[in-house]
């Protein structure tokens, strides 16, 4: 696995693929058992990833707890990224949710405990819950870096605006926004403003909930059609890319996901593999090592654009 730095401030090394452990545990009634969940980390493992990306939101907890367990004796070879916002507990106190200030304390300490380590590398509010003030959240995190419970403090989930904002008043090292081939919209405001403040990108949900693998198509079962009865169907757009991906997929031996996670990785981010399974897993891992070519990156690039609205439209009919 390749290594790359983690945004422009920092000098961290990073493996260019996150593990995402939102599907270690059961606890929700659907993810992998403990025993799966640590496969999925050994592989991860053995082929040089150091970055993982977790929540206690995930499992109510179990997934921080598997985790930790998991890195025992070897906790500081690993950069850990874990997330507060909406609580740990299936049925939390109202004041025990949020990004104020108590949330985020009561948060990380009970994170400590279940990674079973004395610092986190990454920390993060999960959600913009729509009413904490910013400055509230930059003391919080600013807080618990000088306490050394934090090394490096991000944002997911929040307007583009408001991470300018923080990200103008404190030092803020990582982004976590979703882009795959149908989510494009970050390319309007994220991506050229994480670049302008050096921030780490990490990308969630590459394969936009399992779609781009086309398996849907199929009747397989998965993160967009569980639970519903409803028929699977495609618009004109999203048709139009899963078809170029089959295409190139056969191109160069590969499958269509395995595209659409390598199209990602073209983009310098830092795209996370989510997998409830081994097999899962070790499909995703061998988009590092395809290359793409420049007609095929630029043919997935035409089928998914966005319009970048007002004002980027605008100018770049005036320059």
């Amino acid at each position: 696995m390749k290594y790359k730095l983690f945004g422009s401030n920092t000098g961290l090394y990073a493996s260019e693929v996150i593990l995402g452990a939102a599907n270690f545990g059961t606890r929700k009634g659907y993810g992998a058992t403990p025993q799966e969940s640590k496969k999925i980390l050994s592989a991860y493992t053995d082929a040089g990833g150091n970055f993982i990306d977790i929540s206690d939101l995930y499992q109510f907890g179990e997934a921080e707890e598997i985790v930790g367990n998991f890195l025992k004796n070897q906790r500081n070879n690993f950069i850990i990224c874990t997330k507060y916002t909406k609580s740990s507990q299936i049925n939390p106190a109202k004041s025990n949710y949020g990004n104020h200030r108590k949330s985020m304390k009561q948060a990380v300490e009970a994170s400590l405990k279940r990674l079973k380590t004395d610092y986190i590398d990454i920390y993060m509010p999960h959600f913009d819950d729509g009413v904490t003030p910013m400055e509230e959240i930059i003391r919080g995190l600013e807080d618990l870096v000088k306490e050394g419970k934090v090394l490096y403090t991000g944002l997911t989930n929040f307007p583009a605006w408001k991470v300018a904002s923080i990200a103008s008043r404190t030092k803020l090292t990582a982004l976590q926004i979703e882009y795959n081939l149908l989510q494009r919209t970050v390319d309007r405001e994220f991506l050229p403003m994480a670049d302008e403040f050096g921030l780490g990108t990490m990308i969630y949900s590459p394969l936009a909930g399992g779609q781009l693998t086309g398996k849907y198509r199929n009747g397989a079962s998965g993160r967009l059609n569980l639970g519903s009865d409803s028929e699977y169907t495609e618009d004109h757009r999203t048709k139009k890319i899963i078809d170029e991906l089959v295409v190139i997929a056969k191109e160069i031996n590969a499958t269509a996901g395995q595209v659409a996670f390598a199209w990602v990785l073209s983009k310098n981010v830092f795209p996370l593999i989510g997998a409830r399974k081994l097999s899962h897993f070790e499909d995703s891992l061998q988009a590092t090592a395809l290359q793409l070519t420049h007609e095929q990156i630029t043919s997935l690039d035409n089928l998914s654009k966005v319009s970048l609205g007002y004002p980027h439209d605008l100018l770049a009919t005036v320059q």
